[in-house]
């Protein structure tokens, strides 16, 4: 069995096609049609079965899939550990995080890690929490910012690195927009601009509601904090959006009200699998991301 079966073997199965995943790998079709032949052949076994024109996997193949796709990681990681071993400050940090977070925070801590790493590269993953969850346990990231923090989990651990505060956001000509806070069942008759269902915020601010004695009305959904916080700048309906996810400038805002019953709030922390040992340079980046929130916290409380 050779290595590059097991990279044709993956790219297929993920994309379903054998003409897709020839074109991600830069080869031609019939070697990667003959590599996977050859795979099946070796194990003695059927990995794909055809389905219209995709190729499906067979429960046999799902098997093997997810044990190539940890011997590729494995693989991946050890070629890493003997560059950061030759030269640690020319390492690769694979690093997720949910969307809410790529507005700011994201672009701020890796700007602030290089500029005393310069030659440190990084590959972003974004997600929504289980997908974040599930690439750390296969070890396709080494370290991930999620919210909320898990409580428990088998397989990852970490630190809440801070906790922010939601505010409600209105339109401009709304009757509440120029109050210094506001109590949420205010907003009890008011259609909800609120994220998909699978992201994060949405059972924080469904939760919160619930508190406060409501159901939300749920007028409009989205993905992006750009396109939540427009609606509501439209005049869609109002939302509840992190602190950091307010920091935008533009002819087309909302306005930005404290809630102050029930406040609101989210967890953001830092994962990485439990019982293994970060790479080095990621483990270098590990223990300046809990300095640079130390700090960050302590100067909070000193205004």
């Amino acid at each position: 069995m050779e290595l590059r079966q097991l990279h044709y073997f993956v790219k297929v199965a993920k994309k379903e096609h054998v003409t897709q995943a020839a074109e991600e790998l830069h080869v031609a079709q019939s070697a990667v049609s003959r590599q996977i032949h050859q795979l099946e052949e070796e194990l003695g076994v059927k990995l794909f079965v055809q389905k219209g024109r995709n190729l499906q996997l067979t429960p046999v193949g799902q098997l093997f899939l997810k044990r190539a796709e940890v011997i590729l990681a494995d693989l991946e990681r050890a070629v890493l550990e003997i560059h950061e071993f030759l030269d640690p400050e020319k390492g690769e940090i694979r690093l997720g995080f949910p969307h809410s977070l790529g507005i700011s925070l994201i672009p701020q801590v890796v700007a602030a890690f290089r500029k005393q790493h310069p030659n440190v590269k990084f590959r972003f993953k974004q997600g929504m929490y289980p997908s974040l969850i599930r690439d750390m346990v296969k070890g396709e990231i080494d370290l991930a910012f999620i919210s909320p923090f898990p409580d428990e989990h088998d397989f990852v651990c970490g630190e809440v690195l801070l906790t922010e505060e939601l505010y409600a956001i209105v339109p401009q000509g709304h009757r509440l927009a120029k109050e210094d806070s506001i109590e949420l069942k205010e907003l009890r008759e008011e259609t909800f601009v609120l994220f998909s269902e699978g992201y994060s915020l949405r059972p924080i601010v469904s939760g919160a509601c619930q508190e406060a004695g409501f159901s939300p009305i749920i007028g409009f959904e989205g993905e992006e904090t750009d396109t939540i916080r427009g609606l509501v700048a439209a005049g869609m309906g109002v939302s509840l959006l992190p602190e950091m996810a307010l920091h935008h400038t533009g002819p087309l805002q909302p306005a930005k009200v404290r809630v102050s019953n029930p406040q609101v709030t989210r967890t953001i922390g830092l994962i990485r699998r439990s019982n293994e040992r970060l790479p080095l340079v990621a483990k270098v980046f590990h223990s300046f991301l809990l300095r640079y929130f130390q700090d960050l916290d302590a100067l909070k409380h000193e205004k």
